[in-house]
């Protein structure tokens, strides 16, 4: 899902923030307050919240952190403790001194024009997330899409893949090495899949400290629609954003999924300052699926067919060749297709072989 340009911070420290910068006990307990108090107000499950931030201030009561007497050991033990106890996948907290800080219930400051121009050169130079673009024998597409930019940066992206992919007889979507990003991108990358005028309300999203719930629809788009079947590759890494696509296209019934039970972090959220440039990841939204009424939270999306990443395309890429095999063609086109079926199947055709992110 998307993470909110919003951030919020405690004071501002007076020392310039440094990883190295030592801390006392007093400094320790001031962040793990900031952090409980942060929690309490924003997580978007405030009942379950609740025991983890009692722990997190026992723990410091108790000197479980005394040990950390340098900003960086204090937010490598706070990420271990708030991964441990908070049980969300999204939850972390690092040395991000960039956060800025904004008062409580004002609105998030919007970006500067340098700001955006810098987001775009980074979105061109990722190239959009679109890793790959190719068409594999027997007029099969494959695109390979690593993550979600903010969608008026990378929506040029997806309509050129989609451009170069309208040709081919069905589609590969891979989404094993997605980390995630836009919800606003999921929904112009789905709007391709559906027929002109076939709206598709997708996914909505709760946020806790609005206590708003915004609605993601397919969207008119100037590019091709594509029709035809596809098949979405997924594996135990594909996270947040890119979940939410596999879940998305599964549900409405568009694509099956091959591959492995994603990694199960659907909160989206924002990040919070906490002093000397601690900064914690809290999830304060949900995402409710347009279909189920559900998330895929700590339990992922499963595939249609389950199998390890690594073999997933090999597996897509021959049910769609056999699903096209028996569609009305010319003889001739038949024959070579039976023929790429064939050498498939004996594993004589090279594929874009798997090699996962790190995590």
């Amino acid at each position: 899902m998307a993470l909110s340009a919003a951030t919020h911070a405690a004071p501002p420290d007076s020392a310039p923030p440094s990883p190295r910068q030592t801390i006392d006990g007093a400094q320790q307990r001031a962040i793990v307050g900031e952090l409980a108090r942060q929690l309490r107000r924003r997580y978007v499950y405030p009942d379950r919240i609740e025991p983890v931030a009692r722990e997190l201030e026992s723990r410091a009561a108790r000197g479980a952190y005394d040990s950390a007497t340098t900003v960086e050991a204090m937010g490598q033990a706070l990420d271990k403790d708030l991964r441990t106890l908070g049980n969300d996948r999204h939850f972390r907290v690092e040395f991000d001194p960039e956060v800025e800080p904004v008062t409580d219930g004002a609105e998030a400051p919007k970006p500067t024009r340098d700001e955006i121009e810098q987001g775009r050169e980074q979105a061109i130079r990722m190239g959009y997330g679109v890793s790959r673009v190719q068409r594999l024998p027997g007029n099969i597409g494959y695109l390979d899409l690593r993550g979600f930019g903010p969608a008026e940066f990378v929506s040029p992206g997806y309509d050129a893949a989609m451009l170069l992919l309208r040709g081919t007889d069905a589609l590969v979507l891979d989404l094993r090495n997605n980390g995630g990003g836009s919800p606003m991108s999921v929904s112009y990358l789905l709007s391709h899949f559906f027929a002109e005028g076939d709206e598709r309300h997708l996914n909505d999203i709760y946020d806790r400290p609005t206590n708003t719930t915004r609605e993601y629809w397919t969207m008119a788009i100037g590019s091709p629609r594509y029709t035809k079947p596809i098949a979405v590759l997924t594996s135990s890494i594909t996270f947040s954003g890119g979940e939410e696509c596999a879940y998305d296209l599964q549900t409405q019934k568009r694509a099956k999924l091959y591959g492995e039970t994603t990694g199960g972090a659907a909160n989206p959220g924002e990040m919070i300052a906490l002093g000397h440039g601690l900064a914690a990841f809290v999830p304060t939204g949900r995402a409710i699926n347009a279909v189920t009424k559900k998330d895929w939270e700590g339990v992922g999306v499963t595939p249609d067919v389950q199998t390890p990443a690594a073999e997933a395309l090999k597996a897509a890429y021959l049910a769609l060749l056999e699903q096209r095999v028996q569609e009305p063609m010319a003889p001739t086109e038949r024959d070579q297709l039976q023929d790429v079926l064939a050498r498939a199947r004996a594993g004589k055709i090279d594929l874009p072989v798997y090699t996962p992110r790190r995590r």
